[in-house]
């Protein structure tokens, strides 16, 4: 089974990919991941990535091609996969139909994970780093019994740069800007399927896994 899993920041995707590729024995395929891997093995697309990456440039998607089909072509090439944070655009996406296809593979449903702004925004927003055990509180839903001290461990909590507001509307708008194309893409193909989010995690996984047993 060949999945996409699609949602914005602080939904969940992270906890979700764990849990599927634990259970449905399919591999997790982050193009972040693959691009540092590249670089790592100094291959021919990770010494080309490299200097863009180094530059503070985006990765063109002709790299991004590249590696995928490295990526498909060897390491995962009959085994099932789970694709996180890719594709980001329409031209991503149908040139990830076109590298499936030249593998005779294909896309077999697109999970995404939906949730209203403002739950959204207390989740990212209200987070706290233990700086010491690196525990994770949240002070709208899970605070520590006393303010800014850890429960474990008695550390210093913090607020990481990027949950703050100001980075929080910056990634939002260019999710919504990306990801709404890439969504009505893969609705046109049939093969969406919306969660609610804004429940625990074990709810939203007990559904995403009624739904994809039912599909299998």
């Amino acid at each position: 089974m060949n999945l996409l899993i699609i949602g914005a920041p602080g939904t969940g995707k992270g906890t979700m990919s764990s849990l599927l590729t634990a259970d449905f024995n399919i591999k997790h395929i982050s193009t972040g991941d693959m691009l540092r891997q590249a670089i790592r093995e100094n291959t021919p697309v990770g010494i080309e990535a490299k200097k863009y990456m180094d530059g503070g440039n985006l990765v063109p998607d002709s790299i991004i091609h590249d590696i995928i089909i490295e990526r498909l072509g060897n390491e995962d090439k009959d085994v099932s996969f789970l694709f996180d944070g890719y594709p980001r655009t329409v031209p991503q996406a149908e040139d990830l139909d076109n590298i499936l296809h030249s593998f005779n593979r294909k896309l077999d449903a697109v999970i995404a994970l939906d949730i209203a702004e403002e739950s959204l925004v207390k989740r990212i927003t209200g987070r706290r780093l233990c700086r010491n055990c690196s525990t994770i509180y949240n002070l709208y839903f899970k605070p520590t019994k006393v303010a800014g001290i850890c429960d474990k461990c008695g550390g210093e909590l913090f607020q990481r740069k990027d949950d703050s507001t100001e980075s929080l509307s910056v990634r939002l708008q260019e999710y919504h800007r990306n990801t709404e194309g890439v969504l009505r893409y893969y609705q046109d193909k049939g093969l969406v399927h919306y969660f609610n989010a804004d429940q625990s995690a074990d709810q939203v996984y007990a559904e995403i896994k009624a739904y994809l047993e039912g599909i299998e």
